[in-house]
């Protein structure tokens, strides 16, 4: 009885352990070589960000409930999915849900910001919703956005940006793109009230996931008639046939003679004309059925895929919201905005999914050098100061035995090894062996660094 008493209690205790160590679901969390990547990821996107003239801005991570429920910021339904809490004097605060508010918000603090307002900010963000593939309870959102520029042109810069990013993350793409205006113009010239726009866009929006019955089904639940729903399919359906994204807006011009649809259209053909300026001419998709943030984006949308992957979800995604700021800060000011945001974690993926070694070459290795001590301490602590100085990344081996710690650095997969014992202080120069090659080499301080550089 007692020793089951003692087992019962281990095995309490164990279980115990065992809850206590469980990782939050939606909440991922990554080792060095992972991170490598997503950090690799990130200095990609920076760069190109820069590049385009973005200037980076950090907002904070805990706000007001009231302001991120805002009902021009996420909408009602992201209320459902805002981490609440409150501070020690009761306040009710939350965890931000996303970025584009915090911009808006900031506009409000700053009001003397000058437009055209580039920036770009990449951080966390927390969201209490369902828990599958390419949705996390806490995830990074890397955000650009353009605030002050009415014209299309700038929409066409973000795509000419997206390309530059995917090309140099070596993943490729294409972007389908459409505009909130020609979209509600094609319904109401079929006959759609406009009270069931946003309904009508959201069944169409599932067209190339379930197919024409199931979406029309659903539009006659939705009190379609037949009749419109006929008429908008017969038009998307011939639309379908031409051949370039040029015929499919001359088609659409000619049919639709409405003053909604001939905006979004002549907006659309612009924005191809600039696109055609970028030198872009190529993987951007005129899709007429494509619906995003109906509640906040005003006109241009678009979404990017990746070719040939398992990831069948968007990778990056965006569009022209040009009435968020005015309303957020219910101010007669116009502040017309367009930007993008690209999934930093599907992008990770989608890496892993082609093998994280191919993105990763040596200059990313960390640490490049393991600096190895035979009773050299004060020399190996001397060098290690010296090469970070030159900004290599190395350690010191001072406790494991030579063969012990060439053992690590190759499971490490460190490319170098400096080995300095006696023989190498009297000659003033040190051992560096190339773990890849296993060529060794007696070598000054700078043909070290040379080598290593190289």
């Amino acid at each position: 009885m007692e020793k089951s008493e003692n087992n019962d209690f281990c095995t309490t205790q164990s279980f115990e352990k065992n809850q206590r160590l469980q990782q939050l679901k939606g909440t991922p969390e990554y080792l060095p070589e992972e991170q490598i990547v997503r950090e690799k990821i990130i200095d990609i996107l920076k760069k190109n960000f820069k590049i385009y003239g973005f200037k980076p801005i950090e907002t904070s991570i805990l706000e007001y409930y009231n302001v991120a429920a805002n009902k021009y910021a996420g909408g009602e339904e992201i209320l459902k999915e805002i981490y609440n809490l409150k501070d020690q004097g009761a306040r009710e605060l939350c965890l931000r849900y996303e970025l584009t508010f915090k911009l808006a918000k900031l506009f409000g603090l700053n009001p003397n910001l000058r437009l055209p307002f580039k920036r770009y900010e990449i951080g966390k963000v927390f969201r209490d919703g369902p828990i599958k593939p390419g949705r996390l309870r806490e995830f990074t959102q890397c955000d650009v956005d353009v605030v002050g520029i009415k014209s299309v042109i700038a929409d066409a810069e973000l795509i000419s940006l997206i390309f530059s990013v995917f090309d140099e993350l070596c993943l490729p793409i294409f972007v389908q793109i459409s505009d909130k205006n020609f979209l509600f113009g094609l319904f109401e010239f079929c006959g759609v009230g406009s009270e069931k726009f946003a309904g009508v866009a959201l069944s169409l929006d599932k067209l190339e996931k379930f197919g024409e019955e199931y979406v029309k089904k659903e539009l006659f639940e939705k009190e379609i008639s037949e009749n419109v729903v006929n008429t908008l399919f017969l038009l998307l359906k011939t639309a379908n046939t031409k051949q370039t994204n040029k015929d499919k807006l001359i088609f659409f011009k000619e049919k639709l003679n409405n003053t909604l649809a001939q905006k979004g259209l002549e907006d659309l053909q612009n924005f191809f004309k600039y696109c055609s300026y970028f030198g872009i001419n190529k993987d951007i998709i005129f899709t007429p059925t494509l619906a995003r943030g109906l509640g906040y984006y005003t006109g241009f949308v678009c979404e990017v895929f990746l070719k040939n992957s398992k990831i069948k979800s968007s990778i990056s995604a965006g569009g022209r919201w040009d009435k968020m700021i005015s309303k957020f800060l219910q101010s007669e000011r116009e502040y017309p905005a367009t930007g993008l945001t690209f999934g930093l974690d599907v992008i990770f993926t989608a890496l892993k999914e082609k093998g994280l070694k191919i993105f990763i070459n040596s200059k990313d290795k960390i640490p490049k050098i393991l600096i190895i001590s035979i009773n050299t301490q004060k020399k190996c602590l001397e060098i290690a100061t010296l090469l970070r100085k030159e900004g290599i990344k190395c350690i010191i081996e001072f406790e494991k035995s030579l063969k012990g710690a060439l053992d690590y650095a190759n499971k490490e997969q460190i490319p170098f090894a400096l080995i300095v014992g006696e023989k190498e202080l009297r000659e003033n120069k040190y051992t560096l062996r190339n773990l890849d090659s296993k060529d060794e080499k007696m070598l000054s301080f700078t043909e070290v660094v040379k080598n290593i550089k190289n």
